[in-house]
Parts: C-alpha cells; structure tokens; sequence
C-alpha cells in the first residue's frame, strides 16, 4: 500500500504530544448533520478526532494507511479503526452522515478522495476539513519556534506542507461551502510537552533520519530560558477550514 507516511515512525510519541480540538468544535459539526449517528474520520492518526467525536455520534469509523498510527490509537467502543487509505475506503456506499480530515488532507489525492468521499457519504451529508499551522505563545517563544521551523528544518518539510501554510485556500473543493465559526485549540503545557511536540513534525524525524542529530537540541536551552519559572504557558493554534455539503 503506497502512501506519504511521515509519522508511523514516532507513532507513540505523536499520540502523547499532539494538541486536542475543542469540544465545541464537534459540537458544531454534530449541528450541521443533526440527525446523522455515522462518521468516517479519514486520515485519523492515532484517533485525536475519533475519540471527540463519539460523544456526539454513535459510530465512528476511523481510518489511516498507517498500520502503527491505527496500532497506537486509543481504543472506544464506538469507535471502528481500520488501516485504509483515504481514496480507497473500502465503506459503504453512502454508509456516512459526517466525513472529518483533521490535519490529515494535505497528504491525500484530492480528486480521488473527493470522488470517494460523494461515494461514501450520504446525500447531502457534510464534509468537514480543517487544518492548524504554527502556535502561538509569545512574540519570543514564537520567534524562536519560527527559526526552528524555517532555518533548522525548514528544507526538511515535505512539499505538502505548502498547502498547510496556504491555509488550504489553493485547494480546489468542489462543494457548497459553509463558513465555519472560529475555533482555536488550546493547551496548558510544560516546556517538556512543547519539546515532545515539536519532535512530532515530520521535517524533524526527516532531520534525525538524514543527520543522525536530534535538532530540537539547537533551540532547548534558549526555550527553556524563555520559558523561565513558570509551570505551564497557554499554548494556541488558530484552526482553518474546508467544510461542504456533498451532492443531494
């Protein structure tokens, strides 16, 4: 099964220290499809949105091409996880109420994934993406962040990435499109799980794989003297969306 596969290699670490999506956030989802009790959530990693997403639905099917992602996922009742890829599902014929890709869409194809996603949903269902760049913290800690990203490992990011800089605003999406309300999310973390966090990016595993050189280590020690005696600081990542209606 070929893939772009960036993370099955710190799958257990990208469980521990990626961010959690606000409630309300599927709370609104569950709004645009109140009636509906089935979600496929595509591109689900180690089921971050999965997991959200059964207080609201019934059935939650989760899917990733990514044998340790679905392998480290954390397991619900209601919850269906299966290693499959996004264009190649292998549900039902308009078996979903709800399609969710959270952090996930810019590795899919798109116009096959569209095309599965009209298949798989039901009529008038709802297609809900959305995405998250850079935190923010602090003018400093950002700035620092910034050249991490940029300077360090910034020839390390797959070409992919673009599209999460873009906001997913290049991408072409052939539905009816609905404005969302602003949605954040928002941790209280230890310099410790922002160092676990920024460990995750796939531009920093592809850095360690080539230089055999952890490069997080070039800005710890600045971090942690920004950091300085506080506990925890608010961490946020503004969230951006694609959201549509699929045919009727």
């Amino acid at each position: 099964m070929s893939f772009r596969d960036h993370f099955s290699s710190h799958s257990p670490s990208y469980s521990e220290f990626r961010p959690g999506y606000p409630r309300e956030l599927f709370q609104y989802l569950k709004s645009l499809v109140p009636n509906g009790n089935v979600v496929w959530d595509c591109g689900t990693g180690t089921g971050q949105a999965a997991v959200s997403l059964t207080e609201f639905f019934e059935r939650v099917i989760a899917t990733d091409p990514s044998a340790n992602q679905i392998a480290n996922a954390e397991s619900h009742s209601n919850i269906e996880y299966k290693i499959a890829k996004a264009e190649e599902s292998t549900l039902e014929k308009n078996e979903v109420d709800l399609i969710t890709v959270a952090q996930a869409f810019h590795w899919f194809d798109f116009q096959p994934f569209y095309k599965e996603a009209v298949r798989v949903g039901k009529k008038n269902g709802i297609l809900a993406i959305w995405g998250y760049g850079l935190h923010r913290i602090s003018p400093e800690i950002d700035s620092l962040v910034g050249r991490l990203y940029g300077d360090i490992v910034g020839p390390y990011w797959p070409p992919e990435r673009k599209y999460i800089e873009e906001k997913y605003k290049t991408i072409s999406f052939p539905f009816e499109e609905i404005p969302p309300p602003v949605f954040d999310m928002t941790e209280e973390w230890t310099v410790e799980q922002m160092l676990g966090y920024l460990r995750t990016w796939s531009s920093v595993q592809k850095y360690i794989q080539k230089n055999e050189i952890d490069p997080v280590l070039k800005i710890e020690p600045e971090l942690k003297k920004l950091w300085g005696n506080s506990k925890t600081k608010k961490v946020e990542w503004p969230l951006f969306f694609k959201i549509g209606k699929l045919p009727s």
